[in-house]
């Protein structure tokens, strides 16, 4: 059995649940490698190995082996950092015309965030970006003010003048710091269903929500999902429970309601890695396609 994810609602009308529910296996895992072969929007870039973490050296042949990978699937590569190996990933992408949205890092240290910024003007420079997202959660996490992070944005759109340049945060945060919206020339949120104890039956209807708060809020700004995506495997938050299936079919009806509604999505992750059990716990680690030795999970 063959669909295309333009036939979607001729396969189940969108009342408000999820798309894909009561379908049976068969179809699920068809529709899962239909997907795949067309392709995706986008995906966020899985950097380390198995044994890495963040601040190791990494090469580039391991980027560039993992973005062969994801190449036949996706059009836009999204990275976190412009430091530490993480420069290379916008480099390889480019060379094998894939399109980047380029983040830098910014956090607690300011000699950090001058790395960070210089890195990102450097490879915009370069011709490496298309576009520029100055941090990550910075406002979530507290790292920040909001007068540091509008300062460090209106920095950036001086040397970064022919691309957009955002800021990438949970979705709600755009509509209670309207000022930081307002310095964004693009919103670029984060949708999380899981990460708010969303039982996974409601996850696409309640994606759908957060999605509209942040439209609102953009005022005619387009708005990206930066990222969104359901773990195969760990501890379960309130009513979001992790597993393979649930991962499965959440990507299904992300990717097919973002094509139906012409929304661009970046799905995190590509490939599972285990450092990130340290701050999330065991669920941390199961969030790519791809498991950590890259293998095709589903």
């Amino acid at each position: 059995m063959s669909f295309r994810k333009d036939q979607l609602l001729s396969l189940r009308p969108d009342t408000g649940a999820n798309l894909v529910s009561g379908e049976s296996e068969e179809t699920l895992n068809d529709l899962f490698k239909e997907i795949l072969q067309t392709g995706v929007h986008g995906f966020c870039f899985s950097l380390y190995e198995e044994g890495q973490k963040p601040g190791d050296p990494v090469t580039e042949e391991q980027v560039r082996r993992r973005m062969e990978i994801l190449l036949p699937h996706t059009k836009w590569i999204r990275s976190f950092s412009c430091t530490d190996g993480n420069e290379l990933i916008p480099m390889v992408a480019k060379s094998l015309g894939l399109k980047t949205m380029v983040g830098a890092w910014l956090g607690r240290d300011p000699e950090v965030n001058e790395r960070e910024i210089q890195g990102l003007i450097e490879l915009y420079n370069k011709g490496l970006v298309d576009i520029a997202a100055v941090g990550n959660e910075v406002l979530y996490r507290k790292d920040l003010t909001e007068e540091e992070l509008i300062g460090f944005i209106q920095r950036v759109k001086k040397e970064i003048t022919t691309i957009p340049v955002g800021y990438v945060d949970a979705y709600y945060e755009f509509s209670k710091r309207p000022a930081i919206t307002e310095a964004c020339d693009v919103v670029l949120c984060n949708c999380y269903p899981f990460w708010e104890g969303c039982a996974f039956e409601n996850s696409l209807e309640y994606m759908k929500q957060m999605y509209a708060q942040a439209m609102a809020a953009g005022n005619g700004k387009e708005v990206i999902i930066t990222e969104t995506g359901w773990p195969s495997k760990g501890e379960s938050l309130q009513g979001a429970n992790p597993g393979w299936a649930h991962a499965r079919d959440y990507f299904i009806n992300t990717q097919l309601w973002s094509a139906n509604s012409s929304i661009p999505v970046f799905y995190f992750s590509s490939f599972d890695e285990s450092w990130k059990t340290g701050a999330e716990g065991v669920v941390g680690a199961y969030w790519g396609i791809w498991d950590k030795d890259e293998k095709l999970k589903f």
